[in-house]
């Protein structure tokens, strides 16, 4: 089956139990149309940088999923019509990162690579 990353936030004036609660509901939609969450996390309250139906916050939700199309095509319809539910993303991968996604890695975790492979960095100096 095809694999997904999926990230959607929510409202802020949920609560975290409220957050967490979509992240299972849309998790039985998935497994009920045939597919399985591989892993899910919760980003907690975040700071947009813009405005988002008078909504300067939001609760960010990711998962990551093993699905056929129709059950992403019906989990996101669901997540449209949902009222909590703000915005969605859904983007195609080939494989799954192992470990923690980038957001939830502490800032000196990360690997920013070796950035000399940029040429037009060394020509500005």
């Amino acid at each position: 089956m095809p694999l997904y990353e999926h990230v959607f936030i929510s409202r802020q004036d949920l609560s975290n139990a409220q957050a967490e609660s979509l992240i299972e509901h849309f998790s039985t939609v998935l497994a009920d149309n045939g597919g399985k969450v591989v892993e899910n996390e919760y980003w907690g309250v975040k700071t947009m940088a813009y405005k988002i139906n008078k909504n300067r916050k939001g609760h960010y939700a990711y998962l990551r999923t093993d699905a056929p199309a129709a059950a992403v095509l019906e989990m996101e319809r669901l997540m449209r019509l949902h009222d909590d539910v703000m915005r969605i993303l859904t983007i195609k991968v080939d494989a799954h990162e192992e470990g923690p996604s980038v957001q939830m890695q502490k800032r000196d975790e990360r690997d920013r690579g070796d950035r000399g492979d940029r040429p037009e960095r060394r020509e500005r100096r």
